[in-house]
């Protein structure tokens, strides 16, 4: 009598008509199917975006769902902080009517720097320079600038330059007037340690470019400055 199981040509065509059943699989060989299938899913999870892992979830076992769970919050948080990282990097533009959106509203997490100016005020076209320069240095925060008087009616004209920073729609820093910016000597530096006084950008400075500024200014007055024997009158 002819083995059903035996791989022959004629049990195959026996096999897809109907007439023998299935070819059986030892037991051996599908429990050592499964584990091998079982140890490729666990292997390649970690290679898994978070839409193939949300897709593939099913194929997992218990054992490794604690793992997995672990793996794709890790990943999630690294994909929230690149999104974050990379959200802004440039200065953008808005009107009175954006403002309770771009400002208030900016969303969880993120600083807003923003510029109140008017066309030809120099001091006002330097900050515009200096803060694309700093938007691009600090990509998460939001940098915005706005003509004064289409934000704010009537905003006086001497209170420009004026910089607003918002953190999660509370006002966190105010710096009004050409005198807060010390003029057209404003540098990109100086501007980007203030900022990071009121918690608007994560500096790299050690310490306030201006007082190194200050302190040579000093130091140039105090060698300049006659010195008290000079000074004194010579006795006859």
């Amino acid at each position: 009598m002819q083995d059903p199981n035996e791989d022959t040509e004629w049990n195959d065509i026996l096999r897809k008509k109907g007439i023998l059943p299935p070819k059986e699989i030892p037991k051996d060989d599908e429990e050592e199917e499964d584990a091998l299938q079982q140890q490729s899913v666990v292997k390649t999870y970690e290679s898994m975006t978070l839409e193939e892992l949300e897709e593939n979830e099913d194929e997992f076992g218990e054992d490794d769902e604690a793992a997995i769970e672990m793996y794709r919050q890790q990943r999630l948080a690294e994909w929230k902080a690149t999104q974050m990282k990379n959200m802004f990097g440039e200065v953008g533009e808005i009107s009175g009517q954006d403002y309770v959106k771009e400002v208030n509203k900016a969303g969880e997490g993120i600083w807003v720097v923003l510029h109140l100016y008017k066309q030809g005020i120099p001091l006002c076209t330097l900050i515009n320079q200096h803060l694309s320069t700093l938007a691009r240095k600090f990509p998460q925060t939001k940098f915005l600038k706005s003509i004064s008087t289409t934000c704010i009616p009537n905003y006086p004209d001497r209170n420009l330059p004026t910089i607003f920073v918002y953190f999660e729609g509370e006002m966190k820093g105010q710096f009004i007037g050409p005198l807060v910016f010390g003029g057209m000597n404003l540098r990109a530096e100086e501007l980007e340690w203030r900022l990071s006084e009121t918690g608007a950008v994560k500096t790299d400075l050690e310490e306030n470019p201006r007082k190194q500024i200050e302190d040579k200014m000093m130091s140039s007055i105090r060698s300049s400055l006659p010195t008290r024997q000079d000074s004194d009158p010579e006795d006859d």
